[in-house]
C-alpha cells in the first residue's frame, strides 16, 4: 500500500471487511497509539518488519454511513458528525496545537473551518495526515436511494456541500485510504475531488479482504485445539459444508489462477452459531449480509415491457453469469446503463469474476448465499412489473408436502394457476426462459430445498435439482430433478407430446448420474416433467 500513490480508494461489497481493515491500519499509523504496537502487532510478520511509516501520522477517520442521524437537513447531519469526529481529533492530538488554535477551533460549529485550522497548522509544523474514511458512499447512496437522484446531484454537483467537503481534502492530507461500495459517487466527486486512485480491481489487492480456504481451515484447527470444537470434528467435512455458500469471489481479472476468496463475515457467522449450537446454522445465510432490495430495485426500472436490466438479472438467475467489462467509475445518472448496471451487481458482491469470454470478463454468480439473494430479486421483479407473485405461506405449505410426503402436484399446479391467471403476464412471458426462472426463483425461495438450476450440473440434463437441506433437516424424504419444456401458444399436440418424450429420456439420464446420488442423500429422488403452452401448464408427469 506504501508503494502506491498517495490517495486510494478501495471497492469491496459490504461486510466484506472492510471496517476491521481501516481499524487495523489506524491501529498501524497512529502515532497516538504508537506505545500499543508491540502489543498488538509484536507476533505478526509485521512486528518484526515494520515499515518506516509505522506510527508516524495524525490519524482523522470517518465512517460517513453514521453521518445521515440527526433531526436537521442532510447539510446540518453531516456537519455535526463531521464536527464531532474532528473535535475528537483535536483532543487525541491537542498536545501538538496551540492553546489559542485550538480555543478558535473549538469555537467554531463549522466542519469546514475546522479542518483549514487543522491543515494551515500541520503544514507550518511538518505533521503527517492521514486521512481514513470507512463508506465514503453511505451517505450519498441513502439519499440517492431514498430521496431520488435530484437531491443526490445536489448535492454531488456544482456548489453541493458534500462535493465541496471534499474538496477540502486535496493538498491536505499525506495520505487518504477510503473504502465504500460502489464507484458512483466516486465518479461524481471527481472533478472536485480528482486526486484518487482506483485499486479495487488490481491483483495485488485481491486477496486483501474476505478469507482464502486456507485461513478457514487454519481458522477451524485453532478452535479444535482450543477445545471448541469437539476432538472427531471433520474440519474438511465443515469446509465443504460452508464453500458452496461463502467461497468463489474474485476481483481482478489477472487473479483468475489463484484460489478464490471466502466472504469473512458469513465465514464468522457460520463459526458463531456452530460454536454456540455445536451444529450447522438452520439458515446458512447471515440475516446481516442480504441485499436490501430497495438499494437496487430504483435501478432496475421494470415496466410492462420487462425492463433491460431486469433481463440482465433473469439471464444471470437462468445462466449463472452474463459477460461485460467492468466499469471503474460511472455518474448515478447512467447506473441505469446496462453495462454499468453489471459492474454494479459485480461491486455489490452479486457476481465475481470467472473467466473471459471474447475479451470481456465472465460475471457470475458467486455462491449459493448470493443466488438466494437473487431468487428473492427476481421474484421481487415479476410481481413490480406484472403483480405476478406466488403467496409465500401457500407456496412454504405445499413444498412442506413434497418434502415430506412426496405431494409435489400441489406446488406446480399452484404455480401454474398463477401464471394462467394472470393476464398482463402475457406481454413478456413468452418463452422458456421467462417461464424457467419464474418456477426456480420461487423454488428456490423456502427453507426445504436448495433450487439448484441446470449450469451448475455441466452435464446439461434437468433443469432444475431441487437437493434437499439435509444438514438442517435430516428427515426429509424426497428429493426432486425437474425437467421444464416450453412450447409456444399456437404448437401442436404431436409437438408437445415430442417435448414431454424429450423431458422423459433426459431425467432417466439426469437420475443416473453420480453426483445427483451423491446430493440426494438419504431421500427418495423423484422426477417431474413439466410442458407449458404458451404461460399454461399443458403436461405434467413424473418419471
Amino acid at each position: 500500500l506504501e508503494d502506491q500513490p498517495d490517495s486510494l480508494f478501495f471497492i469491496r461489497p459490504r461486510r466484506f471487511g472492510k471496517s476491521i481493515f481501516l481499524s487495523m491500519l489506524r491501529a498501524y499509523y497512529d502515532l497516538s497509539q504508537k506505545d500499543k504496537f508491540e502489543k498488538r502487532f509484536g507476533k505478526l510478520w509485521i512486528g518484526s518488519h515494520p515499515t518506516p511509516l509505522q506510527g508516524k501520522y495524525q490519524v482523522l477517520f470517518f465512517d460517513f454511513s453514521r453521518a445521515n442521524a440527526g433531526s436537521g437537513t442532510l447539510e446540518e447531519n453531516f456537519n455535526r458528525y463531521c464536527c464531532a469526529v474532528l473535535n475528537d481529533f483535536m483532543r487525541t492530538y491537542a498536545g501538538y496545537y496551540s492553546g489559542e488554535l485550538q480555543e478558535e477551533f473549538f469555537r467554531t460549529d463549522s466542519a469546514a473551518d475546522k479542518l483549514t485550522k487543522i491543515d494551515i497548522e500541520a503544514k507550518k509544523n511538518n505533521y503527517l495526515l492521514y486521512l481514513i474514511i470507512d463508506e465514503y458512499d453511505n451517505f450519498t447512496n441513502v439519499v440517492l436511494n431514498e430521496q431520488g437522484n435530484e437531491v443526490y446531484q445536489a448535492l454531488t454537483h456544482a456548489s453541493g456541500f458534500y462535493r465541496d467537503h471534499f474538496k477540502l481534502y486535496k493538498g491536505m492530507f499525506d495520505r487518504i485510504f477510503m473504502t465504500g461500495v460502489s464507484p458512483v459517487t466516486l465518479d461524481d466527486l471527481t472533478s472536485g475531488f480528482n486526486i484518487g486512485w482506483n485499486i479495487s480491481t488490481d491483483h495485488r489487492f485481491n486477496k486483501m479482504l474476505g478469507f482464502s480456504e486456507e485461513d478457514v481451515s487454519e481458522m477451524l484447527l485453532y478452535y479444535k485445539t482450543a477445545g471448541e470444537l469437539p476432538v472427531d470434528t471433520d474440519i474438511e467435512a465443515m469446509i465443504e459444508d460452508m464453500k458452496p455458500w461463502y467461497d468463489n469471489y474474485c476481483f481482478s481479472i489477472d487473479s483468475l489462477d489463484e484460489p478464490p476468496m471466502y466472504n469473512s463475515d458469513m465465514v464468522l457467522y457460520f463459526m458463531n452459531r456452530y460454536l454456540l449450537n455445536k451444529r450447522i446454522p438452520n439458515n446458512m445465510l447471515d440475516a446481516n449480509i442480504r441485499t436490501d432490495y430497495n438499494k437496487l430495485r430504483h435501478l432496475i426500472h421494470v415496466d410492462k415491457t420487462f425492463g433491460e436490466n431486469a433481463s440482465v438479472v433473469q439471464e444471470i438467475v437462468e445462466k449463472g453469469s452474463t459477460t461485460g467489462i467492468i466499469i471503474d467509475s460511472f455518474p448515478a445518472e447512467d447506473i441505469v446503463k446496462t453495462r454499468n448496471f453489471k459492474s454494479l451487481l459485480y461491486y455489490y458482491g452479486m457476481l465475481t469474476i470467472s473467466g473471459m469470454e471474447m475479451g470481456e470478463p465472465i460475471l457470475s454468480v458467486p455462491n449459493w448465499a448470493v443466488r438466494e439473494q437473487l431468487y428473492g430479486y427476481m421474484a421481487d421483479i415479476y410481481k413490480d412489473s406484472a403483480d405476478l407473485y406466488l403467496e409465500t405461506d401457500k407456496l412454504v405449505d405445499r413444498m412442506k408436502r413434497m418434502a415430506y410426503k412426496g405431494e409435489w402436484e400441489n406446488c406446480f399446479t399452484y404455480i401454474a394457476d398463477r401464471l394462467n391467471a394472470q393476464s398482463s403476464v402475457r406481454d413478456f412471458i413468452e418463452g422458456e426462459a421467462y417461464v424457467k426462472t419464474f418456477i426456480l426463483a420461487y423454488l428456490g425461495l423456502t427453507h426445504y430445498y436448495i433450487a439448484r438450476p441446470e449450469y451448475e450440473s455441466n452435464k446439461g440434463y434437468a433443469d432444475i435439482f431441487l437437493q434437499p437441506r439435509l444438514l438442517q433437516l435430516p428427515d426429509m424424504v424426497y428429493s426432486y430433478c425437474i425437467e421444464v419444456k416450453y412450447a409456444k401458444r399456437d404448437a401442436s399436440d404431436t409437438e408437445i407430446e415430442k417435448l414431454l418424450s424429450n423431458a422423459k429420456i433426459q431425467l432417466k439420464q439426469y437420475a443416473a448420474s453420480e453426483w445427483i446420488h451423491q446430493d440426494k442423500g438419504t431421500t427418495e429422488l423423484k422426477s417431474i416433467a413439466l410442458v407449458f403452452q404458451g404461460w399454461k401448464l399443458v403436461r405434467v408427469e413424473e418419471v
